[in-house]
């Protein structure tokens, strides 16, 4: 079913956080914090060197698409969190939403049972997702949901008699996560290598669509990165292969936006051999392109959409599967009678509460309409770094999500050299950015970029400061190589 039409979006003072000024640096000791970080909490994807280091950043609270450290600095939230908090920080709308819930009732489980927010939620999120995509299963996060997109499909065959099908076919450089079966499916070297050992091997990967060889005007039918796909079916047995997976616009490799026509192939050759196609969707739903699922933008209808992020806006951690309902159906009917997963905080009510709450939200206040509105803008200026600076290669994305590519001079086609990259990945950029005081990511997955994904109601204030603190440290990166060459 169609979302219905939003309205222009509109500021909410009455939602805000204000500041307090009984919190923040006047009364934390932020070194004493830095000490105990570092003496009992373990970071995520944090090299120690980082961790130790003497200005470890220390995030306080936050107001719209800004944060401010224990210092009082503020921070332009140029990531949305983790391209999660689409509708921005300091919202009482949605903590009022999750307290309300916990005093009427903190946890109920859904399991041969169900709770209100639970229903409630799986209803709105079912309203908007393209076609017959109604069927809503619920964990915690985008990892899980990847995970539970495998079992799905192994399930759902082994209901039908098709007891061989089981592979997964995803792509190089793609990130679906870093649990083991979603692991499995990612495909981004540095984050398998060291788990090889523990990975299943039900995973072959194929190219992905960022190549820049193939001719202008080339049918989808014969991308390389479409053809790849129906030959490692064959080659493996259609028999065998039981779900292909992608994300309409890639993380990893640099957003990187699909060729005109490539979705409806993947459709037609899951169709041809039997096999259910899965848009992973953990960062581009929820209006990160402007729709509530980005397959909507694309025009087709998966069998699976796996979501998290933006759901809640990341107030509370939630995360999930659509599915179509002739599949569940066909599994409720099937000897075997029941989709064998689960999970005790799937469907939690204080996360779905809040994520009825987000989703009204971005309705009442157009949300996604802002994207669509402002992306022409923010993509314009983005790219218009491209002339200023010659060692931007390229700039790539849609909606509020886009990298930027790094070379030494474009024009003559100089590359980084590998000791360039090496240094500006691991900490030339990062100092910049730190300041210039914007939070986006130093990207080393399969080049060397900035990854850029706004809160989804920055207005052109907004970007405007994006782009100028991103010109900022582009300018002071180009004097890094000219230093450095």
């Amino acid at each position: 079913m169609s979302a219905q039409p939003i309205q222009p979006v509109q500021a909410s003072p009455s939602h805000a956080v204000q500041p307090d000024a009984g919190l923040g640096a006047a009364h934390q000791d932020v070194e004493h914090i830095r000490s105990k970080a570092r003496e009992h909490l373990v970071p995520h994807f944090t090299k120690g060197a980082a961790w130790r280091d003497q200005e470890l950043l220390v995030i306080d609270r936050g107001e719209g698409c800004h944060v401010y450290d224990t210092n009082g600095e503020q921070y332009l939230d140029g990531l949305a969190g983790l391209f999660c908090v689409n509708i921005g920080h300091g919202r009482r709308d949605l903590t009022a939403a999750a307290a309300a819930q916990m005093d009427k009732l903190a946890y109920s489980p859904v399991w041969g049972m169900t709770h209100p927010k639970s229903v409630e939620a799986a209803t709105m999120i079912g309203e908007v997702a393209p076609g017959d995509l109604n069927e809503v299963f619920f964990v915690s996060s985008g990892s899980e949901a990847v995970e539970s997109a495998i079992k799905f499909a192994r399930n759902y065959h082994l209901s039908q008699g098709d007891t061989e099908r089981y592979k997964v076919i995803a792509r190089n450089w793609a990130y679906h996560g870093t649990t083991l079966g979603a692991l499995a499916c990612t495909g981004i070297p540095k984050f398998r290598e060291p788990f090889l050992p523990n990975l299943w091997d039900g995973v072959r990967h194929v190219p992905h669509t960022l190549d820049h060889s193939v001719p202008a005007g080339t049918p989808a039918s014969e991308l390389p990165c479409v053809t790849a796909v129906e030959e490692m079916i064959l080659a493996e047995g259609p028999e065998t292969v039981a779900m292909v997976i992608a994300e309409p616009v890639q993380n990893g490799r640099g957003a990187v936006v699909p060729p005109e026509g490539y979705w409806q192939e993947l459709r037609r050759i899951c169709d041809k051999y039997g096999v259910l196609l899965c848009a992973d969707e953990v960062i581009n739903s929820f209006g990160r392109l402007g729709h509530w699922f980005a397959s909507e933008r694309f025009g087709v209808v998966p069998d699976m959409i796996t979501f998290a992020k933006g759901v809640t806006s990341a107030y509370q951690p939630l995360g999930g599967v659509v599915m179509r309902t002739p599949l569940v159906e066909a599994i409720y009917d099937s000897e075997m009678g029941a989709y064998m997963h689960g999970s005790t905080f799937g469907g939690h009510p204080v996360a779905t509460a809040v994520a009825v709450a987000n989703m009204t939200a971005m309705h009442n206040e157009g949300v996604l309409q802002n994207v669509l509105n402002n992306e022409d803008y923010i993509g314009g200026q983005l790219r218009g770094l491209v002339d200023k600076h010659q060692h931007v290669k390229e700039v790539r994305g849609t909606g509020y999500f886009y990298a930027i590519e790094f070379c030494v001079d474009r024009e003559n086609g100089v590359e980084l050299s590998d000791s360039q990259a090496k240094a500006l990945q691991t900490g030339v950029l990062l100092g910049y950015l730190r300041d210039a005081r914007l939070l986006i990511r130093p990207d080393d997955r399969g080049a060397t970029m900035l990854t850029i994904s706004p809160p989804l109601i920055a207005d052109h204030g907004v970007i405007d400061e994006l782009v100028g603190k991103v010109d900022e440290v582009l300018t002071r990166t180009a004097g890094w190589l000219a230093a450095n060459a």
